[in-house]
């Protein structure tokens, strides 16, 4: 995956920078998940925020040769038919679900968190049916505000929905139990809140939530701050018997994970997720970044890329990211 420069001889220039290829080019928000059939499920958020496609393939750096499958598009009005973003694509009890955040074309800005379901055997395929937004049997006050970048975990028999949620300008994480794979049955318990100066720059941004369970706890990456290069990937934790419908179970590092990697020529590292080597032994870390610094428009500008590290792990039990464009 690393790749150098050459010159017209065909010899190897020792450039400052050394960069490493992305996987696939102009998808930010990339969530790759492998099933049980072998096969690698990618998705993401797409240029042009209008659809959602999935990618299939026997390996990670395959992905970047398979055909894209449409499975789904905006509506031309109403809900789900503006800025279509960050889809995750799930296996649950057989069934296929995508999480993804929507606005409207009458309110581009009014975004909240929608479900997919497809109940064939392949998401490629098969149909999708929209399940609508995701609905709170208890908590009125959820999914009210700006909410979006839902993820969904399975911890001891019992299913959880983590999303960011706008209140009081700012954009926190929260938790909460589920009854089924587009209803949550509990209260909203912030875990998380934009406190450090680092989740602060440019808007107070928590975002993007991904879970990984190993050594005896669970562990929430985040994204934090504004999507230009100061965005960067915080960490959560807590312990695998702590009653995690509790915000005092969850503890927050007190500094950014992954960020910027001048030397890497990777700005705004963020929104990741995690899988696994095709031999199931090693933990992989997905993320976008873009190669470039200076950018207008951050929202609108299509140059976040899909990269992978492996994610290994400190002997304290905690992940090792690493930096950024490095392996």
């Amino acid at each position: 995956m690393i790749y150098k420069n050459y010159d017209d001889k065909g010899e190897n220039v020792m450039a400052e920078k050394i960069l490493i290829k992305p996987v696939l080019e102009q998808r930010a928000d990339p969530w790759i998940y492998k099933h049980t059939d072998g096969f690698y499920y990618f998705t993401a958020s797409v240029p042009e925020y209008d659809r959602i496609e999935v990618i299939k393939s026997k390996t990670i750096s395959g992905l970047a040769e398979s055909q894209p499958a449409v499975v789904w598009r905006k509506h031309k009005k109403g809900i789900m038919s503006e800025h279509i973003w960050a889809p995750e694509i799930h296996n649950i009890d057989g069934k296929w679900y995508i999480y993804f955040a929507a606005g409207e074309a009458e309110d581009a800005w009014k975004i909240r968190p929608y479900v997919l379901e497809c109940t064939g055997s392949d998401p490629m395929t098969h149909m999708w049916e929209e399940k609508g937004r995701i609905q709170s049997e208890t908590d009125p006050t959820a999914f009210t505000d700006f909410s979006l970048d839902s993820t969904t975990f399975e911890h001891r028999g019992k299913r959880y929905l983590i999303w960011a949620e706008k209140r009081k300008n700012l954009s926190n994480l929260y938790i909460a139990g589920m009854s089924n794979p587009w209803t949550i049955a509990s209260k909203a318990v912030m875990i998380s809140n934009p406190s450090y100066r680092w989740e602060r720059i440019g808007f107070h941004v928590n975002e993007g939530p991904a879970v990984i369970k190993r050594n005896g706890r669970i562990f929430v990456s985040y994204s934090a701050s504004a999507t230009d290069s100061n965005y960067c990937i915080g960490l959560l934790s807590a312990d695998e018997n702590s009653e995690l419908l509790e915000s005092l179970s969850w503890t927050k590092a007190a500094e950014p994970v992954f960020k910027t990697n001048e030397e890497a020529s990777q700005y705004g590292p963020g929104h990741n997720s995690f899988t696994v080597s095709e031999d199931g032994k090693k933990d992989i870390l997905v993320y976008h970044a873009r190669t470039y610094r200076e950018v207008e428009e951050p929202l609108y500008d299509p140059n976040r890329h899909t990269f992978t590290r492996e994610l290994r792990w400190n002997e304290d039990g905690t992940p090792d990211f690493g930096r950024p464009g490095e392996q």
